[in-house]
């Protein structure tokens, strides 16, 4: 799989580019601040739906620009497809195939697939689980789609049941009745229907749950395997689901319906301290994937290059999994290797060279290693031009 011709219109800071791509390796050189990591970044969003810099769509859009387009000929096998978002903060984004079908964004993902390494990915180890948890989901739904749908659900119960439990708290600390009246009214909120959210909420949550198992399951030898590539005798390294429903519950949970069952059960443990807190807490948006080197857990007790390594190991990982499905995704480095040391440099190059296509961004030549030879463009104040 590799883009054969990316398009942006009012897109970070370009009010236009075309970038006609090849197979192989790209690399993006300029100095920091002209817009090399905003064309990598418009072919990861194309891939995920998100940036890897920014939570929100808004920075998305050049300023002054009411919208911004990504568009980009995407190649796999014999098969070519046109894919374009064009991104509306504030209202909803919309998606086109090859110019004439206008479908949900969301029916876009899986015809381009990407991996990036990126200076954020340290994160993955050193950050808050939010960080994992989003590693996890984002991968899920690079192998499998449909889970868009999935995670989309998630997120709409629990806002909805979050918004039920808040209710329910405020009322209770300004002194309204706090015993459960009728209705099923507790402290002045309607609690009635949060059976109902319940069930709900630990449907697309198991579901996930599910999803997430399967992939740290699949990764766990993969990411082994890569950190020993890249630090050899470092390891080894583990990954272990930290799962909210407590340990026992995740040791013994087989399947969908048993992990339903399971979830429900927890909520219902939890409803009370829920209710004073006015917060979900169950549930695997409160799930945690723990790394661990050696016996230790990597955050707080790795050191840095032992971070950097683990965070690259799990990307490599990514790739080798996506690739085992038959459809190997782009690979985006952006500005990566300036933050590692020689050693790790020359065994990532080493490592990704083989790639259909290889997309890489640096501030100088020199960063980029030897064996990644290819196209090079040179960017600076907004123009992209062949070298």
């Amino acid at each position: 799989m590799h883009v054969a011709h990316l398009s942006l219109a009012d897109f970070r800071s370009y009010a236009r580019a075309e970038v006609p791509l090849d197979p192989g390796v790209t690399v993006f050189v300029g100095p920091n601040g002209h817009g090399k990591t905003n064309l990598v970044e418009a072919v990861g969003y194309l891939a995920t739906l998100g940036s890897h810099r920014v939570a929100s769509d808004a920075p998305l859009v050049r300023l002054g620009a009411e919208r911004s387009v990504v568009r980009a000929q995407v190649v796999h096998g014999d098969r070519q497809q046109l894919v374009e978002l064009e991104i509306n903060p504030g209202r909803a984004n919309r998606a086109r195939i090859n110019r004439s079908s206008q479908v949900r964004p969301r029916d876009v993902l899986g015809i381009l697939r990407s991996v990036l390494f990126a200076p954020e990915d340290l994160a993955l180890v050193k950050g808050d689980p939010g960080e994992r948890r989003r590693f996890l989901d984002d991968l899920a739904t690079a192998r499998t789609p449909r889970l868009a749908g999935v995670r989309a659900d998630y997120e709409r119960v629990l806002k909805q049941r979050n918004t039920l439990l808040k209710s329910a708290a405020l009322a209770r600390r300004h002194g309204s009745r706090a015993a459960a009246g009728p209705g099923g009214r507790t402290g002045g909120a309607d609690l009635s229907t949060l059976d109902v959210w319940d069930q709900h909420l630990a449907r697309a949550g198991a579901e996930l749950l599910a999803q997430r198992l399967d992939l740290v399951a699949a990764l766990q030898p993969m990411a082994d395997k890569a950190y020993d590539q890249l630090a050899p005798g470092g390891g080894p390294v583990g990954l272990e689901y930290r799962g909210s429903i407590g340990d026992e519950r995740m040791a013994g949970a087989t399947g969908r319906e048993d992990l339903y069952g399971r979830l429900l059960e927890a909520l219902g443990e939890a409803r009370k301290q829920e209710i004073e807190r006015g917060v979900t807490l169950v549930g695997p948006h409160r799930d945690d994937l723990v790394l661990k080197l050696g016996p230790l857990p990597a955050k707080g007790y790795a050191s840095h290059g032992e971070s950097w390594s683990y965070a690259l190991a799990l990307r490599l990982a990514s790739y080798e999994l996506l690739c085992s499905d038959g459809r190997e995704p782009v690979l985006v480095l952006d500005d990566v290797f300036a933050e590692l040391d020689s050693r790790r440099r020359e065994r990532l190059a080493e490592l990704v060279a083989p790639g259909e296509q290889v997309l890489v961004t640096a501030a100088v030549d020199d960063d980029v290693p030897g064996v990644l030879v290819g196209t090079r463009f040179a960017v600076q104040d907004g123009t992209v031009e062949r070298a």
